[in-house]
């Protein structure tokens, strides 16, 4: 075994999880991630952790959806699971990047609004999502597999805590910033953040994050107005999405298109009302990750990149006691801010070209 995948198990496990003995972990395994679960339930069982392995795998899913009616029951079976949970990680890994992609919109929809309660479930515990680098992700980010298992372990296996205190910086703006604006060549927008608390996501769940690889802040904006334009290509549902342009007035889509994926975005707006407000706007700061690969888990973290996701707002966001935006999904759009564009938090340019305020060269960018 790669010494790199017990590297990355490890970090799972001590960093991003926090596993602690006696905790009950439900690991959900990809087809293609067996060695980085062989890794996990050794150190699960160094622990003291009771382990619970399940099975993940996009063929499956597609059989079920494309087979069934569409008239969903709630689940009860897996939220009374989850809700005897300590712990809950997914290790993706599948054989197929698009193994979903014929399933109609309005059957993924059903699905996933049936399917919230569950969701809830885990988010009430300590959940991490990881992915175990695979040939049918490299294939996907159009890279040999010796090379994408560099690229993927140059971004997960960080000195996180040192990423945590520089991501710090700029949720300490976003805590005390009222309103956020991105300026580039096809996007001037405005979002209120006033009220709410940014989230330093650093690949733990001690800092509210549940990612790994992470390397973000984030935040839960309102009151959006304006054009925005993700020039980051990506795939959602199956099918690649290119350009996708959004206009807001008082907080929602009130017009959008796409050079290409536009069907697609439709049907992601059309899943409810809350689908057409903002849930997040995240700032990527992981340098580690260095290009695109057309897998959300990391493009959203590559550093100057900026995304917005339609949908679900996350409560570490939120006040206690207060609802952000509800919705059965949350999709992020992504764009490159790296150059001729700038980030103003209550006027004050944070970052400017992908360089933010405390970097060497920032003012030599401008």
């Amino acid at each position: 075994m790669d010494e790199r995948i017990r590297e990355h198990a490890a970090v799972l496990i001590d960093w991003s999880a926090r596993v602690e003995p006696g905790d009950d972990v439900v690991v959900s395994v990809g087809p293609d991630a067996h060695e980085l679960a062989v890794a996990v339930a050794e150190q699960l069982g160094e622990r003291g952790a009771n382990l619970l392995a399940t099975y993940g795998s996009g063929e499956i899913t597609r059989a079920y959806l494309n087979a069934h009616d569409g008239e969903f029951e709630e689940p009860a079976h897996e939220q009374a699971l989850l809700e005897e949970t300590d712990v809950y990680l997914s290790l993706g890994g599948g054989r197929n990047t698009s193994a979903t992609a014929d399933v109609p919109g309005e059957i993924r929809q059903q699905y996933r609004s049936a399917r919230k309660a569950v969701r809830e479930a885990r988010y009430d515990m300590r959940w991490v999502s990881t992915v175990h680098p695979t040939r049918s992700l490299a294939q996907q980010a159009n890279m040999s597999y010796e090379a994408y298992r560099e690229f993927a372990y140059d971004a997960i296996l960080r000195d996180w805590e040192s990423l945590a205190e520089e991501m710090g910086r700029l949720k300490t703006l976003f805590d005390d910033g009222s309103e956020v604006r991105i300026v580039s060549q096809e996007t001037d927008l405005t979002m209120r953040i006033d009220g709410r608390t940014a989230v330093n996501s650093a690949a733990s769940v001690a800092y509210d994050s549940h990612n790994l690889p992470s390397g973000e802040v984030f935040t839960a904006p309102y009151g959006t107005e304006g054009e925005v334009t993700f020039d980051v290509p990506m795939t959602i549902r199956g099918e690649t999405v290119e350009n996708v342009r959004l206009e807001f007035e008082d907080g929602e889509v009130v017009d959008h298109d796409a050079e290409r994926g536009a069907a697609v975005i439709g049907d992601v707006l059309e899943t409810d009302a809350g689908a057409r407000r903002l849930g997040e706007l995240g700032v990527g700061m992981n340098r580690g990750i260095d290009r695109y690969t057309d897998n959300i888990l990391f493009d959203e973290k590559m550093g100057e990149t900026v995304h917005l996701a339609l949908g679900r707002a996350y409560d570490a966001c939120l006040p206690d006691g207060e609802s952000g935006n509800d919705s059965a999904v949350h999709v992020d759009l992504i764009a490159d801010v790296g150059e001729e564009s700038r980030l103003e938090i209550d006027g004050e340019v944070v970052q400017r070209n992908g360089s933010f305020r405390w970097e060497d060269g920032f003012e030599a960018r401008q």
